[in-house]
């Protein structure tokens, strides 16, 4: 794995810019003047509070709408505010001890791009005309979206293009780069940019949004860092809901064989899906899923606020991302229940930075109990998760663990030492063996 070393310990709070503003949607566009980019530093003391180590953002530089509609990468969206404004966003996050990561959209552009619109006016022979796919007569889009014109990514004008964007705002004190719609872009084409920009900057790390297939070989390909991992994301919260906890260990066994080759971003909620909290039928399982996240390997990101049981559903119409991507007011000044276990839990995964690369096993497993071992080296932890409405005893010995220390649980408090314990229904358990 040749990710930067900083990446073991990171722990990313995702937030999505136009909407944590008030930016987008909005039925007057903010201007430039108002520094709304600004708001997000207010909330940098409550990321480090929940225990985070960066902040990633989602798209910032000018575009129409949503922002992955992107007019010019050079320049912070005016919505936002001005290049002072990210300027001192990176100075006070670096001041705490946190990284940035951007969003970058690379497969497509908006039509007020400039390379674009002289293409359009241009006509098919003008040299800008190469910047893009065609298909027929037609310019070529993404996924059917006609204000979103797909790249030719075998251009290398392109190539240099995109090196020339990563390079330009890592220089101003970016960390790394979450790369959007990287399922639909060749392989060869990051193949090409990266070896450029890491030339330069080879602390950078850099995530591939991919949806499914073969993740490894993906990595292998285009020189990824990272890739999302939504198979796990979906495995969490439907095995959950329908008490199938057979799914989640298939899925386990998945992402074991991906940290062989790389190591994932994890996530139980971003902002392209319903909320983690609406996703849940018994609120209870909210906490199973944030341990499911904090004790399996993988570098873990939380979306802004998730620990908060925010809720929202995404809906497949014109606005339907709206409910998932809202407006924040001030930081909390309490933290609730949910947030202090947010708290705990990621407190928990920094004081273990050897669950960065940990795989786990089976050690005991029904549709609606599940003990599994995550490991690292010698380092180990026991968790159990109980979806049932009967208690769920666990024995140690029976599962290969002479003793252990109970570190995080519902309705069990810490012990010095056991042998022998019960997980309440609905409950979960994180035991520390002894020997």
């Amino acid at each position: 794995m040749g990710e930067p070393a900083w990446v073991e310990h990171a722990i990313w709070w995702h937030i999505y810019p136009l909407g944590f503003v008030g930016a987008f949607p909005a039925d007057q566009p903010p201007t430039p003047d108002e520094h709304r980019l600004s708001r997000v530093v207010e909330w940098l003391d409550h990321a480090v509070a929940l225990g985070a180590s960066g902040i990633a953002l989602g798209p910032i530089f000018a575009s129409r709408t949503h922002g992955y509609d992107t007019t010019d990468h050079f320049r912070i969206d005016p919505r936002l505010g001005d290049d002072g404004d990210f300027d001192r966003l990176v100075t006070e996050a670096h001041g705490r001890g946190l990284r940035i990561l951007l969003d970058g959209v690379f497969n497509h552009v908006g039509t007020d791009f400039a390379r674009y619109r002289e293409a359009v006016d241009g006509g098919p022979e003008h040299p800008a005309s190469a910047w893009f796919r065609r298909r027929g007569a037609d310019f070529d889009t993404f996924e059917g979206h006609g204000e979103l014109i797909a790249l030719n990514h075998a251009n290398p004008e392109v190539v240099s293009y995109t090196a020339d964007v990563m390079r330009h705002w890592l220089g101003r004190g970016a960390d790394g780069w979450r790369l959007d719609a990287a399922y639909a872009v060749p392989d060869r084409f990051w193949a090409q940019v990266l070896p450029l920009v890491r030339r330069d900057f080879g602390d950078a790390w850099f995530v591939g949004e991919v949806i499914h297939g073969d993740y490894p070989a993906t990595v292998t390909a285009t020189g990824f860092d990272s890739l999302t991992q939504y198979e796990l994301w979906k495995a969490i919260w439907s095995s959950l809901n329908d008490g199938n906890f057979h799914e989640l260990d298939w899925a386990l066994q998945r992402h074991n064989e991906f940290l062989q080759t790389f190591v994932p971003l994890t996530f139980i909620g971003n902002h392209d899906v319903t909320r983690i909290a609406s996703q849940l039928e018994n609120p209870a399982h909210l906490e199973h899923a944030l341990v499911l996240l904090t004790t399996t390997g993988g570098t873990p990101s939380i979306y802004a606020g998730d620990e908060s049981a925010y809720r929202g559903v995404k809906e497949d119409r014109r606005g339907g991302d709206d409910a998932v991507r809202p407006e924040f007011s001030a930081p909390p000044s309490d933290y609730t229940d949910i947030e202090r276990s947010h708290q705990y839990l990621i407190g928990l995964r920094r004081r273990h930075p050897w669950l960065h690369t940990a795989t786990t096993s089976a050690l005991m497993l029904t549709n609606t109990q599940y003990v599994y071992r995550s490991a690292a080296g010698s380092e180990s932890l026991v968790v159990a998760l109980n979806v049932d409405d009967a208690p769920l005893p666990v024995a140690l010995p029976e599962l290969g663990v002479a003793s252990g220390r109970v570190i995080a649980g519902s309705g069990a408090p810490p012990q010095e030492q056991i042998t022998h314990t019960e997980v309440p229904p609905q409950g979960w358990l994180i035991v520390a063996p002894l020997s």
